[in-house]
């Protein structure tokens, strides 16, 4: 007797995939002064060490358009798991172990980013091939997971932290790792399908030619972009805006924004069915802009702080939203489609932050200057999606 196969089961894997992203993404900054003081490493080196996470994640994202689909979903997803769980061991270890604890460091960077870049060109179309209803629906809610991964790893550390002391940090690097080391087993016996079959997909260069997958390429750029730029900062802008200690401010600003996320994913995860997704990613887009403006041209603190949480809020739709856009009007893009656009995302989020960091230093330090600079990626969203709206009328076969 055949049994139907168990897509819950990949689903879970999925969710877990995503929480082993945050962790990725999330844990090692925390502990930036604490290597600052352990191994007497320059702050001008430690800036390095996001730097090189994300360029090797930018850089699994542009060469999965050329391997992932001859190696295959299965073995891709699998690896991403083991070098998840392996970097984050590495890191108890290496720095102790080599003569230069940087060097050890970033190799353990380096492994777990190969292991985030490959979980975020795979694990979207891993679900969107399986066949469930409501995929709007089911990529809002899977990607809700990346948030409450972050929300866990930085309120789990911190009450480590303050339980057991931060000198410990290596016991916690070690329970994190546990649970890609966990979830590589899931990935290994789920049913994981194919997006699209053998010779049906786009080829890069056809993808590269359709007018289409550029307009697709820059709302992703500006999805990212308006959820990075706050994201990355907010801790710092709720520091200098509310004069409050930096566990506060990650507690109030980071963890505030995304929880907040978090939500609007799961909400619009629940609600789908009866939200047009381009109507609700034009509300986002226009309560993302009044965030911004909130956050950077208020004088009152609480305000300030308002629109910085809000903000997660207004951007949770818009990464999953573009994607799911994305697979309806280009389902034969693949998997390159997905990885050019996780690409774009990440671009989006480097540039958006950049940004912030740019206008807020010609302002003598004052990001409100450079967050209302990034008010314009939410605008160009905004654009994109009428054009999208107006001009694209019909599936492409």
């Amino acid at each position: 007797m055949n049994t139907q196969p168990n897509y819950k089961k990949t689903l879970f894997a999925c969710y877990l995939g995503f929480i082993t992203q945050a962790i990725a993404a999330n844990f090692a900054p925390l502990l930036f002064l604490t290597f600052k003081n352990t191994y007497a490493i320059s702050l001008d080196k430690i800036a390095l060490i996001p730097m090189v996470f994300y360029l090797t994640q930018l850089l699994i994202d542009l060469a999965a358009t050329k391997f992932v689909d001859r190696i295959g979903y299965r073995n891709c997803v699998v690896a991403s798991q083991i070098l998840s769980a392996l970097g984050l061991a590495l890191l108890a270890f290496l720095p102790e172990i080599l003569p230069s604890p940087f060097v050890g460091i970033l190799v353990a960077v380096v492994l777990y980013a190969v292991s985030s870049g490959l979980i975020e060109v795979l694990i979207s179309p891993i679900v969107e091939a399986c066949p469930f209803e409501n995929k709007d629906g089911m990529m809002s809610l899977l990607h809700s997971f990346y948030c409450w991964g972050a929300v866990g790893v930085i309120l789990g550390s911190t009450i480590f932290f303050a339980v057991f002391g931060i000198e410990n940090w290596r016991i916690l690097t070690l329970i994190w790792a546990l649970l890609p080391l966990y979830n590589t087993f899931n990935f290994i016996s789920c049913p994981i399908e194919r997006l699209v079959e053998d010779g049906e997909g786009m080829q890069v260069g056809q993808l590269l030619r359709l007018p289409l997958f550029w307009l697709l390429a820059l709302l992703m750029v500006c999805s990212g972009a308006s959820e990075i730029s706050m994201a990355q900062w907010a801790s710092a802008f709720t520091e200098s805006a509310m004069g409050v200690s930096k566990t506060v401010g990650d507690l109030t600003g980071t963890c505030m924004f995304a929880v907040f996320m978090g939500l609007a994913r799961v909400f619009y995860g629940k609600m789908s069915e009866k939200l047009d997704l381009t109507k609700t990613m034009l509300a986002s887009g226009m309560l993302c802009i009044l965030c911004y403006l909130l956050a950077s041209l208020s004088t009152l603190p609480i305000l300030g702080l308002a629109g910085c949480a809000l903000c997660g809020l207004s951007v949770g739709i818009m990464w999953p939203g573009t994607l799911s856009i994305s697979a309806q009007k280009c389902p034969t893009g693949g998997t390159a489609m997905f990885a050019f656009l996780a690409l774009a995302g990440d671009l989006g989020g480097s540039l958006g932050s950049s940004v912030v960091g740019v206008f807020a230093d010609f302002a003598d330090g004052n990001l409100k200057a450079g967050l209302l600079a990034a008010t314009f990626f939410p605008l160009l969203l905004i654009i994109g999606l009428v054009i999208l709206k107006r001009v694209v009328n019909k599936v492409l076969p």
